[in-house]
């Protein structure tokens, strides 16, 4: 019932040979790996006009030139993602590049960063959809909790069905997002051209807060958010269709241009057209209402941005579980990380993904704002480290006209690294430090896994390992029962065929039960010993373990005395439910006891399966 549960929701599995057959096209790449940053206008744009409103009009002026400096910001860094694409066609990420050109601590912190980063933004861009479809339809503000929830959980598993799938899936509202935005925007720009600019003094804004350079950073710095996700297509460049270093490259060009045409036109129009948003409304519903009115097109309008938010969280479903499996296969996470599941995807790593989105979603109770703040820090500073990383590759690698690389990525550091700088001190008491405390923390982590895996490692190599001259002492075994049943039987039957020396345990709960044991015993092996321990407290499994310890003490032969536990299966898994499971008890309890005298227990299940 599971298995077909399992198939229905993620699919049937497919065989590993299908992995290339799997690829995308750019159609459906571009729908995989550019919803979180074409759809960044949606929580970049409200995010500087949020810092700027409380400076009344004078701040407001700002929010076009703003957009431009973040536009040529997003253009520096596409072209040196682009080198990026070229000098690493296996995935350049931000790991990879800077572990490689700068070392591990480095590596480590970009993929620290890259994780939250890739989590952000999954939680913001779920939030801001449910905002924003909150913002035509009042009733749901109570709910955005439980509608970012619905969404994730359907996104889940459109990626656990397989990349191709969600590439699918995908592709619809990316694509109607941006038929439906590039639309309403072409018809804003010939309003504006027909009616003229309006002027901000006109609205006659109320100041909160007088325009400081200080309120001018934090709105950059928030606005920065735009640029979120750009990285991802260098992530997965592998997941591309041959020839793939090209097609990565066209990809990239073209989510980096239809960013920067989204993120202008709609900044500059809420400017120029003097759009201010309402209470409990996101400014570019206010900019739809305006160009739009309230008829069915703004509604159209709020559905996708909905839409393309909520698919924007699988630029870090494609993201996320890669950088993941890169850093298990280097040891620094689980190897199940590592692991390809049945659709060909990286299973842990999506549903670590989304366990940490909804712990994000629930703790900042659905509030993309509160969340902002945390946001761009990781993106900037694996931005900065990658391209760092990709100038020291220039400089060492032998490659003819290599200036214009070093150049544009030596450019692109040292933008992103100035940003890391403004959005960590600007953004530091709004939560930003919650992301700076967190990044370190994480490579902590990775070096302790690291450390472990070495440790296991170092016990495991059989280099030095002399061989043995000791003959193999006579085994000695103990067979634990609580009854006489036919699982007992093929136990003891087993436990004969290994060693001469076999003993029956029982433990006496109850006063007298040995005796009565005893008897129903000798009817069936006479010739087998059977001990019996009282247990006065009623505790099974450390009388046990204190009988071992005593009896491994008494023969001191070089050995610990194996056990053999007889256990019943019952057919349901609802079943074991209604049982005991004292051998499973036992066997953990055996498992997780340390060596004792150098040598280690060997513990044997004999199980017997109950027909349904």
């Amino acid at each position: 019932m599971i298995h077909k549960i399992k198939y229905f929701l993620v699919g049937s599995p497919l065989p590993t040979e299908q992995l290339f057959e799997k690829r995308p096209n750019k159609i459906r790449a571009l729908a995989a790996f550019s919803p979180g940053a074409i759809s960044s206008i949606a929580y970049a744009n409200q995010e500087i006009y949020l810092g700027l409103i409380v400076t009344g009009s004078a701040g407001l002026v700002l929010e076009f030139p703003l957009a431009l400096v973040i536009t040529a910001l997003l253009a520096i860094v596409a072209l040196s993602y682009s080198q990026t694409i070229r000098a690493y066609p296996n995935g350049g990420g931000s790991y990879i590049v800077a572990r490689e050109n700068l070392g591990t601590l480095a590596g480590l912190v970009a993929a620290a960063a890259l994780m939250v980063d890739y989590i952000l933004t999954a939680a913001v861009s779920l939030t801001a959809g449910v905002e924003a479809i909150a913002s035509a339809f009042p009733a749901l503000w109570p709910y955005k909790i439980e509608v970012s929830l619905v969404i994730l959980l359907v996104i889940t598993l459109a990626n656990l069905r397989g990349q191709r799938e969600a590439g699918t899936l995908m592709s619809v509202p990316v694509y109607l997002f941006l038929g439906v935005y590039l639309t309403m925007l072409f018809v804003g720009i010939v309003q504006w051209i027909l009616y003229g600019t309006v002027p901000l003094s006109q609205l006659n804004l109320p100041s909160v807060k007088p325009l400081s350079t200080f309120i001018v950073l934090h709105a950059f710095s928030t606005g920065c958010t735009a640029l979120t996700g750009i990285e991802a297509i260098s992530n997965g460049v592998p997941s591309f269709k041959s020839p793939e270093i090209r097609n990565a490259r066209i990809t990239l060009v073209i989510m980096a241009f239809l960013m920067g045409i989204l993120f202008l036109a709609s900044i500059g129009l809420t400017q120029f057209m003097g759009v201010v948003s309402a209470q409990d409304e996101t400014i570019l519903s206010a900019l739809a209402h305006k160009i739009l009115g309230n008829g069915f097109a703004y509604f159209v309008v709020q559905i996708v941005t909905l839409s393309i938010l909520a698919v924007a969280a699988n630029t870090s479903f494609a993201g996320f579980p890669r950088v993941a499996a890169l850093l298990a296969n280097d040891g620094f996470l689980p190897r199940q990380l590592s692991a390809l599941g049945d659709r060909l995807v990286f299973n842990n790593g999506i549903l670590l993904l989304s366990i940490a989105t909804v712990g994000l979603i629930v703790v900042f109770r659905g509030n993309s704002h509160a969340l902002v703040p945390l946001f761009a820090i990781g993106a900037f500073l694996a931005f900065t480290l990658s391209q760092a990383g990709m100038v020291i590759h220039w400089l060492r690698s032998q490659t003819k006209n290599k200036g214009w690389s070093v150049f544009i990525n030596g450019l692109g550091a040292l933008v992103t690294g100035i940003a890391v700088i403004l959005i960590s001190v600007s953004k530091f008491l709004d939560g930003a430090w919650i992301s700076i405390l967190a990044i370190p923390l994480i490579v902590f982590v990775f070096f302790q896994i690291r450390s472990h895996f070495k440790h296991v490692a170092a016990q495991l190599t059989l280099r030095g390992l002399p061989p043995s001259l000791k003959p193999s002492p006579i085994t000695r075994v103990v067979v634990p029962i609580s009854d006489i049943h036919r699982g007992i039987v093929e136990a003891i039957n087993f436990a004969r065929a290994i060693a001469p020396n076999v003993t029956a345990l029982y433990v006496e709960l109850e006063p007298e039960s040995g005796l009565k044991m005893e008897e129903k015993w000798h009817q069936w092996w006479p010739d087998i010993p059977l001990a019996i321990i009282p247990s006065p407290y009623r505790s099974i499994v450390g009388p046990i373990l204190n009988y071992l310890d005593e009896i491994d003490r008494k023969y001191n032969d070089g050995q610990q005395a194996i056990i053999v536990l007889p256990e019943f299966l019952p057919a349901k898994i609802w079943q074991g439910m209604l049982h005991n499971n004292t051998a499973r008890m036992i066997k953990n309890a055996l498992l997780y006891q340390r060596r004792e005298r150098g040598f280690q227990r060997v513990i044997i299940d004999v199980p017997f399966h109950l027909r349904e």
